[in-house]
């Protein structure tokens, strides 16, 4: 069967570059004789890969030493719990821009005290709202952020005001799909399955000081930052075989695309051929405030939602597949993270005008 474009939001298409290198290794890897999912975390084989997948990642994200990189398990999710656990000493001071900040904030409110700054709630989170650091709180700890959001297609563009304060950012949707500067951050994670490689670990990049804000003695062993990082990310079984898959996404980063800069240049070609004709069309629409655009989903609409089910059906049968939008917003949502090919929105944009000229008034 041919392979069809996948627009899912995640877990999401992987670069077929790496898919086939893995395949390649599948029995193999590596001459060891054996495949990585069968490999021991405590051999100096797997030890390899761990150690190469984060050196690429600083490389590409030009990390400095000063920050450490964890690989855990558990998925962004867990990191609303492990957040405040481990930073938060008074307040935190959140951005609601949709359901994984929504989420954040349930979770934060079962360790302590916090401070919705702004929402786009209203608007069904349709914008990033903007605020002075003045709306901040003056006893916060820090400021989160989920920078992209998959759901309703919402990106920042410039980051909050957090003078004094830590910044604490979701980035699971966007990492590595353009250059960021590190320094600006206090504390980066993501969760693979969208943008670096298949669901089960998620990347953590955190200052080293950040380590021992938290008392150890009363932090569970397996939810502190500084245990896993004295031991490499490996306080237990890491997600093994997942780790070796987001080091082969790094390696084709950085070898096949050349780098974050180059990556962002598709990115942004992807984004503006879909955005353009979404705007020209007389039958799709995308209700996102332009400045605030997401790169990387795309939710669209026919405002007939029995015309938005007929589109998701026929796309399926032309290979275009996990189109449909979220419930909380319908219609239809393209993810177009940095494993679609160009060739994969050409042909998305080339059924949409298909389905407006057999569909349209």
């Amino acid at each position: 069967m041919k392979r069809v474009y996948n627009f899912s939001a995640g877990p999401a298409c992987m670069p077929e570059w790496v898919l086939e290198k893995a395949a390649g290794e599948m029995l193999n890897y590596n001459n060891t004789g054996m495949s990585v999912m069968e490999m021991s975390h405590r051999s100096a084989d797997y030890q390899a890969i761990i150690d190469t997948a984060e050196a690429r990642l600083r490389r590409l994200m030009n990390i400095p030493d000063d920050y450490t990189v964890l690989f855990l398990q558990g998925g962004g999710s867990l990191q609303f719990t492990m957040v405040p656990l481990n930073l938060m000493t008074k307040k935190a001071d959140v951005i609601n821009t949709g359901q994984w900040t929504k989420k954040a904030i349930a979770e934060h409110k079962k360790l302590g005290e916090v401070n919705v700054v702004a929402s786009s709630a209203e608007d069904t989170f349709s914008y990033i709202p903007k605020i002075k650091q003045e709306d901040l709180s003056e006893d916060s700890d820090y400021v989160y952020i989920c920078e992209n959001n998959t759901i309703y297609g919402t990106k920042y563009k410039e980051l909050p005001p957090h003078e004094g304060k830590m910044l604490v950012a979701d980035l699971s949707s966007c990492i590595l799909s353009e250059p960021i500067d590190v320094t600006k951050y206090d504390l980066i994670f993501a969760g693979a399955q969208k943008n670096l490689g298949p669901a089960g670990v998620t990347i953590v990049i955190l200052k080293n000081e950040l380590l021992d804000i938290a008392d150890q003695d009363k932090l569970p062993s397996m939810l502190s930052y500084k245990v896993h990082a004295k031991n490499g990310s490996m306080f237990n079984t890491p997600p093994t075989y997942a780790i070796y898959m987001v080091g082969l996404t790094f390696q084709w980063l950085e070898e096949v695309i050349g780098g974050v800069e180059e990556m962002q240049k598709i990115n942004l070609k992807k984004a503006k051929m879909l955005y353009d004709y979404i705007d020209s069309s007389k039958l799709f629409a995308n209700n996102v405030a332009k400045e605030d655009r997401s790169y990387m989903n795309v939710p669209f609409v026919t405002g007939d939602p029995e015309l938005d089910k007929k589109f998701v059906a026929e796309a399926k049968e032309a290979g275009i597949v996990n189109i449909k939008g979220h419930r909380s917003v319908g219609g239809m949502r393209a993810s177009i993270y940095n494993a679609m090919p160009i060739e994969g929105v050409e042909a998305l944009i080339d059924f949409m005008k298909k389905f407006e000229k057999e569909n349209g008034e």
